[in-house]
């Protein structure tokens, strides 16, 4: 639960910044996509040979050293977008939201501190959350509760 944001967003701050964070998702699910494949890969060449594909003289040991580097390649510029890309803006990554595509955006209603909620297959923000209330607690955004959000 976050009480102290580090920014605030207004709904046309937040909608200012979909395009760009929709671009951001699609490269994370690419790389998400990529440490899939390896890691089934992986898996395989596990159930073929154990522990003995470590051994530098396993004929599969090459491609097993490789496809490991690339899963964590993968993993680290994920780690690298959702810091560098989202949370660096100020906009939060809820529970689920790598795998849904969804994230929050801290602002003020009322003087107090709720989420302005984006999946992203919706093309504007239309709802918002108290900060405990999560996907399932969605509202949705008025024009009169937009002109008082974030203010």
């Amino acid at each position: 639960m976050e009480l102290h944001p580090k920014r605030i967003f207004t709904v046309e701050e937040a909608e200012a910044l979909l395009d760009t964070l929709r671009g951001v998702l699609a490269r994370i699910d690419t790389l998400m996509l990529q440490v899939r494949e390896r890691t089934d890969r992986l898996q395989v060449l596990d159930l073929l040979w154990g522990e003995r594909v470590r051994d530098a003289a396993n004929p599969d040991h090459g491609e097993f050293q490789e496809l490991r580097g690339e899963a964590a390649a993968a993993v680290e510029g994920i780690e690298e977008l959702i810091r560098d890309e989202i949370l660096a803006r100020g906009v939060r990554f809820p529970v689920g939201g790598i795998e849904h595509g969804l994230l929050d955006f801290p602002t003020t209603l009322d003087g107090r501190v709720v989420f302005l909620c984006w999946k992203v297959d919706e093309p504007r923000i239309e709802h918002w959350h108290e900060v405990d209330g999560g996907f399932a607690g969605r509202r949705p955004v008025t024009r009169d509760l937009a002109r008082r959000m974030g203010s």
